[in-house]
């Protein structure tokens, strides 16, 4: 074996024992949990927009842009449940260089995951304090949710996870909606599959426990493009792509059938300033068809102060250092304009 063991990692019990979360927190926590259950069960007609840049770097500006969305969300309280976006595990694509503040909290310095861990839950506890909206992360490791599983009010399982069995089950053991994406290839029986495992009760071996779960019947698709064997962005976001999906999943029988649709990535083909053209496209096919009417419930949208995307070396705050994103202006439109169509 080539592996270094650098430091040894503390459990979750010991992290969350040392960085609790107030009890006033878990209550409004608890209190939207309910609320954005019930858009995926179909009780409640609002949107879901989950919101935010691509990657969590910084936390003071990431803690800025999401007390904006809080200022914004009682604007649109009646017709919209906004979810920041704090991807703590948000690598590069080719898993070169930067894998996130869950790896590295400062940029400035080398990799440390334990303080990594430390500052992830300091800054999702601090953004909920300061803005009381629950946030959603992106499950890149299966073994770092429980870090964050009393702070977390939604799950995203990316497009080259999809197909992991380890990831499936871990989301059969949520109690908050977890969006399968459709893989990169475009394939929806993969993710259809996604969805129906993690809606199942499984046993199997997890953070050093033989576990069981009952099911996470939230679990739900999210359509985010796919890429053709040419490595050209095929998008699924059109009225054409949306009826047979929704048919699909119909005939499929799941418990609480949601889609979520991604505005960015293959869907844009990282045009960030597409998003708004493809949510207001999705929000008009909607009106079209009672079926999406029901189905769609809501969008994953890449937005962050300034718009665009940056180089590490730039430092400009609250800029992607990922993916590009829409900056805030136009990011407060596109909610106003969503609300306004809802």
């Amino acid at each position: 074996m080539s592996f270094e063991y650098v430091q040894e990692i503390p459990r979750p019990k010991e992290i969350l024992a040392s960085i609790p979360l107030p009890a006033d927190l878990a209550e409004v926590k608890a209190q939207r949990d309910r609320e954005i259950a019930a858009v995926f069960t179909g009780k409640d007609s609002r949107l879901v927009l989950v919101i935010g840049p691509c990657s969590a770097h910084e936390e003071d500006a990431v803690c800025d842009y999401i007390s904006r969305l809080a200022k914004l969300q009682a604007r649109v309280k009646d017709r919209i449940l906004l979810v920041p976006r704090i991807y703590t595990n948000k690598p590069r694509t080719t898993g070169i260089g930067y894998k996130g503040m869950a790896h590295q909290p400062n940029l400035n310095q080398e990799p440390n995951i334990v303080e990594g861990i430390k500052a992830i839950r300091n800054m999702h506890i601090r953004a909920l304090r300061e803005s009381h909206l629950p946030a959603a992360d992106e499950m890149l490791y299966p073994g770092n949710y429980p870090y964050l599983a009393d702070v977390l009010s939604y799950v995203a399982v990316g497009a080259r996870s999809v197909e992991n069995q380890q990831h499936r089950l871990t989301a059969s053991g949520l109690d908050v909606p977890v969006g399968m994406k459709n893989p990169t290839s475009g394939d929806m029986d993969v993710m259809f599959n996604s969805v129906q495992a993690a809606q199942a009760s499984h046993v199997f071996s997890y953070n050093g426990w033989e576990v069981k779960t009952a099911g996470n019947p939230l679990a739900h698709a999210v359509l985010r493009g796919a890429v053709d064997q040419h490595g050209l962005a095929v998008s699924n976001y059109h009225y054409e792509d949306l009826m047979p999906f929704a048919a699909a999943y119909e005939k499929r029988g799941l418990p609480n059938p949601a889609i979520i649709v991604d505005t960015n990535h293959a869907n844009s083909n990282k045009k960030y300033a597409e998003q708004p053209r493809i949510a207001r496209e999705v929000m008009y096919s909607r009106k079209l068809s009672p079926l999406l009417r029901s189905l769609v419930k809501g969008f994953m949208i890449e937005s962050y102060i300034e718009e665009g995307t940056q180089k590490v070396s730039d430092a400009v705050y609250g800029k992607s250092i990922t993916d590009p994103c829409l900056g805030w202006p136009a990011s407060e439109k596109l909610v106003m304009d969503l609300a306004e169509m809802g």
